[in-house]
């Protein structure tokens, strides 16, 4: 993925994450706008079998998230919908720590 598809399917996963928790935790969501736009941490995948599993484990745990699919644009991924990104939160690091343990910063 080019840097911009990259911050854009990362925005796409936040925005979709951060909408579903007003409804599912809005004490979280309240909890995270209190003092500004709250912290954002973006992580790498190293595949997408990792990137189901941390969706299902944040699921799992009551987490608020979203799994992202392009919609396979012909300029991106041969025009075939893809899962791009995942979005956990707003959450507080504890709360994610079993989950986001097993990945890498985004360099």
């Amino acid at each position: 993925m080019t840097g911009g598809k990259l911050a854009a399917q990362a925005g796409h996963a936040y925005l979709s994450s951060f909408l579903n928790s007003q409804s599912s935790h809005p004490d979280l969501a309240s909890a995270y706008t209190a003092d500004g736009l709250g912290t954002k941490v973006c992580l790498t995948s190293p595949n997408l079998e990792m990137l189901l599993w941390a969706y299902s484990a944040a699921q799992q745990l009551g987490l608020p998230c979203a799994l992202i699919t392009d919609s396979g644009h012909k300029a991106f991924f041969n025009g075939e919908p893809t899962v791009t990104a995942l979005g956990i939160g707003p959450v507080t690091e504890e709360q994610a720590k079993s989950i986001t343990r097993k990945f890498k910063l985004q360099p």
